[in-house]
């Protein structure tokens, strides 16, 4: 009863966790995802990152993927060996007459999955990390670095929300962003923007005042707290710390070694790198593998009900 109750009151299991794990989850994952060049790891964390994206937007974010992210890759894979030169196997030559190594162009191609993976842990890590959790895990320690973090995570959605607004009701007066000539275009979309500039300068000064004359930041100041710790997020917690310590020390050990100039060189087969892959491979899925299951437990509590 306990899980279909947080299922009714969240949207994502793993993001119903206390936020110390949700954070120490993202913090790991990511230190980890952009620091080895390992192509294995880079592409379970790319992988894993897209599935997780689509698991907390829908199937509608597919369209994103192939759009804005695919593009992005593409482009990292191409203007790498346009640059660089490095790599002891040539392909051939550019009409520059520098050489296309192998080795450059898989390294855009590393380079490029590792872009992608980030930017999409990223994403997902802004829809999980709240406002309200940056302020309940900081506000005590650095209250002003919290809020300043909590109002740039809410800034960039409510911009977007009140632009589209403003951009309305400056349609309906007529001065339009999408007829007219190019200048009376640039024009209207430039009065939009400043109205929406002022609107946050406003609403940042509202902010401010209104948080100071509730004393946040004062160190007698109580505050009340939705987030309490249960023996899941210890079982996670301790699995986090496993995976951080484990990755850590294979990577000190150089059993993740891999390199891409001069030459492709790296530890791929061997089972203790196997293992560490393996391991990876858990902490970048788990979060997709706790929403399934439970959903699997909402499905069985539906279907005995």
């Amino acid at each position: 009863m306990e899980v279909v109750i947080r299922l009714v009151r969240n949207q994502d299991a793993f993001g119903s966790y206390h936020p110390a794990v949700n954070f120490l989850y993202f913090g790991v994952l990511l230190s980890f995802s952009m620091f080895s060049m390992h192509p294995v790891c880079l592409m379970i964390s790319a992988v894993c990152a897209a599935t997780y994206y689509v698991t907390l937007n829908g199937a509608k974010s597919v369209k994103f993927l192939i759009r804005g992210v695919l593009p992005l890759f593409l482009m990292t894979v191409i203007i790498n060996p346009a640059f660089s030169h490095e790599g002891q196997t040539i392909l051939t030559y550019l009409p520059t007459g520098n050489p296309l190594t192998l080795e450059s162009i898989l390294y855009g191609a590393a380079a490029g999955i590792m872009m992608v993976g980030i930017l999409l842990w990223f994403a997902c890590f802004s829809q999980i990390m709240t406002s309200d959790k940056f302020v309940y895990l900081f506000g005590r320690i650095i209250p002003a670095l919290s809020l300043l973090l909590s109002m740039t995570l809410r800034f960039v959605p409510r911009f977007k929300v009140q632009f589209d607004t403003v951009r309305e009701v400056q349609r309906a007066l007529g001065r339009d962003t999408y007829h007219g000539g190019l200048l009376k275009r640039m024009k209207n979309a430039v009065a939009c923007f400043s109205i929406v500039v002022t609107w946050s300068m406003e609403n940042a000064i509202e902010t401010a005042d209104s948080m100071k004359n509730r004393g946040y930041g004062s160190k007698k100041r109580t505050a009340y707290s939705i987030y309490s710790w249960e023996d899941r997020d210890r079982t996670v917690l301790c699995f986090l710390i496993f995976c951080g310590l484990f990755l850590l020390a294979g990577g000190i050990s150089g059993n993740l070694f891999w390199r891409y100039f001069p030459s492709v060189r790296g530890v791929m087969a061997e089972p203790l790198t196997i293992l560490m892959e393996m391991t990876f491979l858990m902490l970048c899925a788990m979060p997709v593998y706790l929403e399934r299951k439970e959903k699997s437990v909402w499905n069985s509590f539906k279907s005995n009900n």
